[in-house]
Order: structure tokens, then sequence, then C-alpha cells
């Protein structure tokens, strides 16, 4: 486990990680595996899964997708659950001549394993000791593989012994290093990390590799890791967005008693999206399951200023009889100061949040890239050091922020369209004077 000094983000880990892989590369025989804790997940970055049941045969398609892997840019640390092993003893029984002998394959593995491994017949009790007594076959008789197909397999009344050789053939083999099952379906397992590119881009050029492998009918190769479960995630999202945007629209009808003025502040929300992605550009961000949350959250949030408007129009219209287009003047004159101060003070409440990541990560980005694309380590941790007094980042700032940021986009693009379309569509909207 390594920990890392404070103002060092995610570029700084992946420098640390390349000049561990290089110290590691001189090492003959050395097998690394680098992985970092990323956020809601456990599982490594990318995860390819090749289905099948026969071992072999997923051992030569997982070195093929090994091999296609290689030439994705942005994949290290690539690794195969195929790979490795151990030199075993592999037994195939002939199940004619078992039957024969009137016995099973089971009784006969019984006996094999009581004189190779032994059994415990007993056990010796010294003081409060008690020690097992097992019992099995002698050093000489069970020392290579000549001495297992000599082992006597018969029971003691049969009339003959009969060699385990009889029934049997004994050989060699490099047997798997694990067997994984998932839907119980034999599969193997192809992990790597990420590097300086985003997993929904680097998926994208994986299944483009996938598709080129020949593979039997009855095996699969997938995309798993953390873009199964981001798939599945913002799927659910998907979902939660659509309902907090449609329980938003009841409550607003229960309330105006009319379906088209909730039909008329529900124009807030799209253009408020439009705020969410420049943000997003702007700040270096990708969408994430946080940014989402954030989404649920601008729903019920970014309509509250149409919604003061849409209210003090109405009011005028019923209560003091003004006319319409003279109504929503007046209205956009005096609700302007309590738009602005509710939008104000919600993106001031939450840009501590959004400092953690809103201005360090860009500019260091930007640095890298742009003037110092060669820039020593030292001298690249000392600038990170320096941004980070400037802007300190929390405990869990990476989390936080996108979110913040998010709700902040979003709020300050929809004021604008609560000022300027949020009139004109109700002008347009409602029909009477």
């Amino acid at each position: 486990n390594v920990a890392l000094v404070d103002g060092v983000i995610r570029d700084g880990e992946e420098r640390v990680m390349d000049r561990m892989r290089d110290a590691f590369s001189n090492f003959p025989s050395v097998e690394t595996k680098f992985s970092r804790p990323s956020l809601f997940t456990s599982r490594t970055p990318v995860e390819v899964e090749v289905s099948g049941y026969n071992l072999q045969t997923l051992k030569e398609l997982s070195g093929e997708v090994m091999t296609r892997l290689a030439t994705v840019d942005g994949l290290t640390d690539l690794k195969t659950s195929a790979e490795g092993g151990n030199p075993e003893v592999q037994i195939r029984f002939n199940r004619q001549r078992v039957a024969q002998l009137g016995t099973t394959i089971s009784s006969i593995g019984q006996i094999i394993r009581n004189q190779v491994q032994g059994e415990v017949a007993t056990e010796l009790t010294r003081g409060d000791r008690k020690i097992d007594i097992r019992v099995r076959a002698s050093e000489e008789h069970r020392t290579d593989v000549d001495d297992l197909r000599r082992l006597i397999i018969s029971p003691a009344s049969a009339p003959t012994p009969i060699p385990l050789a009889v029934v049997a053939d004994l050989d060699v083999a490099m047997g798997p290093a694990e067997i994984r099952r998932i839907d119980q379906e034999r599969v193997a397992i192809i992990s790597a990390n990420l590097e300086g590119r985003d997993l929904s881009d680097a998926v994208v050029d994986i299944e483009r590799e996938l598709e080129l492998i020949v593979r039997a009918p009855d095996y699969s190769i997938t995309v798993g890791g953390q873009n199964e479960e981001r798939e599945r995630s913002f799927k659910s999202m998907q979902m939660a967005i659509a309902l907090a945007v449609f329980l938003v629209y009841l409550v607003m009808a229960s309330q105006f008693e009319s379906l088209v003025h909730p039909f008329v502040i529900m124009f807030s929300i799209p253009f408020g999206l439009v705020g969410v992605v420049l943000m997003l550009i702007v700040t270096g961000q990708t969408v994430s399951v946080v940014v989402l949350i954030g989404l649920i959250m601008l729903a019920g949030i970014v309509v509250n200023n149409a919604i003061v408007l849409i209210d003090y129009i109405n009011m005028l219209r019923r209560e003091q009889g003004v006319p319409k287009f003279e109504a929503i003047e007046q209205a956009c004159g005096v609700r302007l100061r309590p738009i602005l101060m509710t939008t104000s003070t919600t993106i001031l409440g939450l840009l501590p949040m959004a400092l953690g990541i809103f201005n360090l990560r860009p500019i260091v980005t930007f640095a890298d890239k742009t003037f110092a694309p060669n820039l020593p380590d030292i001298l690249h941790v000392g600038l990170m050091g320096l941004l980070n007094l400037v802007f300190p980042m929390g405990q869990g700032a990476e989390i936080r922020a996108p979110m913040a940021i998010t709700v902040i986009g979003g709020l300050g693009f929809s004021t604008l369209v609560t000022l300027i379309l949020i009139p004109t569509i109700y002008s347009l909207s409602d029909r009477k004077p």
C-alpha cells in the first residue's frame, strides 16, 4: 500500500505508478499488478470476460484478447486469469472397466485420496492436546506417477489385487491456476488499468478490437468491470431523473391547479442541462454517477425561480386584474432581485464544495500539457503542492465536487432562461389577455 503526500492528485498518481512499473521491470520473473481505490466500486476499470466450457479454448481465446488489448491506447497492467497454473497428475478413468469391476469412480477416488493424502484414523491424547494420527501409503509407494499407477484400488475382499493402471490413464499436465464461473459458466477474465484515457472512449476501442476475434458460437466475449457497473448505474439514474422530473411537475400541477403553467416552468430543466454540459466541459469533468445525482438535485432546485415568477404573474392578473403583458413586465421587475438573491446564495453556498476540484485540476492539467509536458517530477509535485496551498482539497473532494459543479452550472444558466425565455413562453401559452 502506497500513500501519496498531500497535493498529489490523479495525474501525480499515474506518474508514480509509471515510475514503479519501470523499476519493477528490471527484475526478471517478477509479476506486478497495480490497482488503486475507485469511487463506488472495487472492480478493475477494464475487465473482458471470455465465456465457454473448454479450458484450453478459453486459454487460447484469452491470449488472443490480451494481444488485441495490448494495441489499445491507455491500457496498462494487462492480466488474465487463464495464465499460470501448476503441474498436476490427471487421472482419466475408463468407465466401462470400472463398471466391470463392480465399483464406482468415487470409491476409487476415495481410495487414492486415502493412500496419497491419508485419512485420520484416530487421535493421540497428550495432556490437553489431541494429535491426529493419519494413515497413508509409505513415501516410496507414492513418489512419482509410476507409483500411482501401481496403487491397489480393489477392495480388500477382492480375490486379486488390481492396480490403478488397469482402469485409468495417468498423465502429468499443466493445470489451470483457477477456474472461475459466472452464471454457472466457465470464464477467463482479462483485466487492465486505465491511464490517461476516459473509460467510455477506451471501451469503444476495446469493443472494436474484440469484434475482429473469430470464436465458436458457444463462446462469448463481453466487456465487464467498471464499464458494466457504469452502464447499470446510468440506467437506474436515468429512471431516477425521469421520476424526479415527473414528481416535480405533479407537485406544481396540484399547487397551480393548472397543467399549462407547470409545463411552462418545466422548460427551465432542459435549458439547465445546457449549463451543466458547458460547466462540465470548462472544468474538464466527465459524466459520472455523482453528476447524475447532481441532476436529480437540480430538477428540484432549478424550477424555484420560475415558480416565483409565474406565481407573481398569476397573482397580479387574478387579484389586481392587470393585463397579461403588463403583469409579465411588472413581475419581472419585482422578482428580479429575489431571483438573483436566491441563485447567488445557492451558488456561493456550493462554491466551497466545487473548489475542491474546480480550480486545481484544470490548472494542473493545462500546465502539464501546454507549458511543461516534460516537467521533472520534483517540479510537478512542487507545483501541485503550491496549488494545494492556494486551493486546498478536503477529504473526499473528488466525490463531492462534480455534484456541486453540476448544480452551479445548471442553476446559473437556468436563471438567465427564467428571466428571458420563461416570460416569453408564458405569454404564448396563456391565451387569456
